[in-house]
Parts: structure tokens; C-alpha cells; sequence
């Protein structure tokens, strides 16, 4: 019965009561420890803070740079491509992630690692030399988007 339910031995405890005097365990300072910033409500520390000194991040030298012109692409390997596409497909980067061979909407970039058996046509952004002569060699077509 609903009405009868109960909950475990031991699954219902009270409240802890802080700061009802030095007997309960928990008085004086109610288990915050002593005094200063971390002891008050909302006191809190930003991580990387050191207390005024200046931060270890910002004492130790910057180097190198990012490059704002470098085209990020995905890779894809050849072999991949010939195992979900059966032939004369045409294999381009929405058929590709629509197979699951892709994580997310990005530049494609075909690299030569695999055999390929099919003559398909893959239509990617970008391709190393050893997959354009692979596909080729096996009667397909590489065309850069």
C-alpha cells in the first residue's frame, strides 16, 4: 500500500544545528575554522588569486603566437570514406557526417591512410597527394569544393 511506505532505517536525518555552544560539536566558529575572509558568507577566493602577490600566471613569460590566418581542418582518411560509400557515390562533407564519420560541420581535409577498391567521387576542402592518386587509381574523381 502507498499509505504504508516508509523510508529506510537511517535515510532521514535531522539537521546539524551550528553554533548551539561548545557541547554540540559545532559551536564557536560553526566549522568554518577561524577568521578572515573564508569564514564570512559569500567569502570567497578566485582561483589563481595569491593574495595581492602578483599571479604566477602573470610572472612567467609569454611565448610564441597564434597564427589568425591558419585554416583549421578536419581530417578524414581515405580508407574511412571507402568503407561507408559503396560505388559511384559521390562523397562530400554532408554525406560524410550524415554517415557518421564526422564530428561536426568544419572544413574536410582527405588524407591517403587506407585502400580504396571503389571508384567513387569525394568532394572535399582540401586533399593530401597520396589519396587524389588513390582515388584515381581506383577509378574515382577527387574535386576540391
Amino acid at each position: 500500500m502507498l499509505s504504508k511506505l516508509k523510508a529506510p532505517a537511517g535515510a532521514n536525518q535531522k539537521k546539524t544545528r551550528r553554533g548551539r555552544g561548545e557541547g554540540s560539536g559545532l559551536g564557536k566558529t560553526s566549522g568554518r575554522g577561524g577568521k578572515g575572509q573564508t569564514a564570512r558568507s559569500g567569502g570567497s577566493i578566485k582561483p589563481g588569486f595569491e593574495g595581492g602577490q602578483m599571479p604566477l600566471q602573470r610572472r612567467l613569460p609569454k611565448r610564441g603566437f597564434t597564427n589568425i590566418f591558419k585554416i583549421d581542418y578536419q581530417i578524414i582518411n581515405i580508407g574511412d570514406i571507402a568503407g561507408a560509400f559503396k560505388a559511384n557515390e559521390i562523397a562530400d562533407p554532408a554525406s560524410i557526417l550524415e554517415k557518421g564519420l564526422l564530428k561536426r560541420k568544419k572544413l574536410v581535409k582527405v588524407l591517403g591512410e587506407g585502400d580504396i577498391k571503389v571508384p567513387l567521387t569525394v568532394k572535399a576542402h582540401s586533399f593530401s597527394k597520396s589519396a587524389v592518386e588513390k582515388i584515381k587509381a581506383a577509378g574515382g574523381a577527387a574535386e576540391v569544393i
